[in-house]
C-alpha cells in the first residue's frame, strides 16, 4: 500500500500524533536544559564557598564566618514534625474515603475540602496558621506553628496517593479475607494497609521534598529574623534554609550571593539524602511484603 492509498483521515491522525510527540519532546528538552543550566550555575558559583563551616557555624555579618546551622535545624525540625503529623492523618483519611466513606455526605465533604486545600496558594496556609495558631491560641511564631502549616500543605498529596494505592489492592484479597471470617477492621488493617505502606513512604518522600523547599508560608510565620542559637523546643522562634538563602541573596555583596549558592547546594544535598533514606525504607518494606 502506497501513501496515496492511505485515507486522508488516517494521514491527519498520523500528523497529529507526530506533532504531539514532537511537542512533548521539545517540552521535555526545554525543562532538562533549564534545570541543567540552573544546577550548573549554582554549582559553579557556590563550590568555592562550600565548607563544613557553612553547616556548623551560625549566621554572621562576616562572610568567612557565616553559616546556616539554625536554618538547617529549623528546617529539619519543622519538616520532620509536619510529616509526622500529615502522614498518619493523610493515610487515615485516604483509607476512610476508599474503604468506609463510599458515597456518604461526610465523604463528599472531605473530598471537597481536599480539592480546595490542594488549590489554595501556599502563602494562605501561613496566614491562617499565623492568625489562628500564633495569635488566637498563643503559640507565637514558633516551630509548631510552621509545622502545622506545612502539614496541611502536604496533606492532600498524601491522601490522594493513599486513595490511589488502596484502589490498586485487588478486591479478591478483600473477599478472601471476608470469606475467612475477617471483620471490616481486620480487612482494612491486615490486608489493605500493609499493601499501601510502600505508597505511603513514597508520599512521604514527595511531602518532604515539597515542605523542605517551601518559603512563602514560613516567611509569613517566622519572617526574616536573625537567629544565632539552636531551637530548644517546638515553641521557639525559628528560621529555615530557604529564608536564609533569601536573606543572603538579597544582600548586595557578591560574596554573600556566592554563599547563598553554596547554601542551595547544601539544601539539595539534604533533600537528596532524605529521599535516599525514604526510598531505602520503602524498598525494604516492599521486599518484606512480597516475601
Amino acid at each position: 500500500m502506497t501513501s496515496k492509498d492511505v485515507p486522508l483521515k488516517g494521514k491527519t491522525t498520523i500528523i497529529r500524533e507526530l506533532g504531539f510527540e514532537t511537542y512533548v519532546l521539545i517540552a521535555v528538552c526545554i525543562c532538562i536544559i533549564a534545570l541543567t543550566t540552573l544546577l550548573v550555575n549554582v554549582t559553579l558559583n557556590g563550590m568555592d564557598k562550600l565548607s563544613l563551616g557553612l553547616i556548623v557555624n551560625y549566621p554572621s555579618s562576616n562572610v568567612e564566618e557565616a553559616g546556616m546551622r539554625p536554618a538547617i535545624l529549623g528546617s529539619l525540625y519543622t519538616v520532620g514534625l509536619a510529616v509526622a503529623m500529615a502522614l498518619p492523618l493523610g493515610i487515615a483519611t485516604g483509607l476512610y474515603l476508599n474503604e468506609y466513606g463510599g458515597k456518604s455526605r461526610l465523604s463528599a465533604v472531605i473530598q471537597s475540602a481536599l480539592v480546595n486545600l490542594a488549590g489554595v496558594p501556599s502563602i494562605i496556609f501561613g496566614l491562617v496558621a499565623l492568625s489562628f495558631l500564633a495569635y488566637t491560641l498563643g503559640f507565637g511564631r514558633s516551630i509548631i506553628t510552621g509545622s502545622v502549616a506545612l502539614a496541611f500543605l502536604v496533606l492532600p498529596l498524601i491522601t490522594v496517593i493513599t486513595i490511589e494505592s488502596a484502589r490498586l489492592v485487588p478486591s479478591s484479597h478483600r473477599f478472601g479475607a471476608y470469606a475467612l471470617g475477617a471483620s471490616k477492621y481486620q480487612v482494612v488493617f491486615r490486608v489493605v494497609f500493609p499493601s499501601i505502606i510502600p505508597a505511603a513512604l513514597t508520599s512521604s518522600i514527595l511531602a518532604v521534598s515539597r515542605a523542605m523547599g517551601e518559603a512563602a508560608p514560613i516567611l509569613i510565620i517566622s519572617g526574616i529574623i536573625f537567629i544565632r542559637r539552636d531551637p530548644q523546643s517546638i515553641f521557639d522562634e525559628f528560621t529555615v534554609m530557604p529564608l536564609q538563602i533569601y536573606n543572603w541573596v538579597s544582600r548586595p555583596s557578591q560574596e554573600f550571593i556566592e554563599l547563598s549558592a553554596a547554601a542551595i547546594i547544601v539544601l539539595l544535598l539534604i533533600i537528596f539524602a532524605l529521599n535516599i533514606i525514604a526510598v531505602y525504607m520503602r524498598n525494604r518494606v516492599q521486599r518484606r511484603i512480597v516475601e
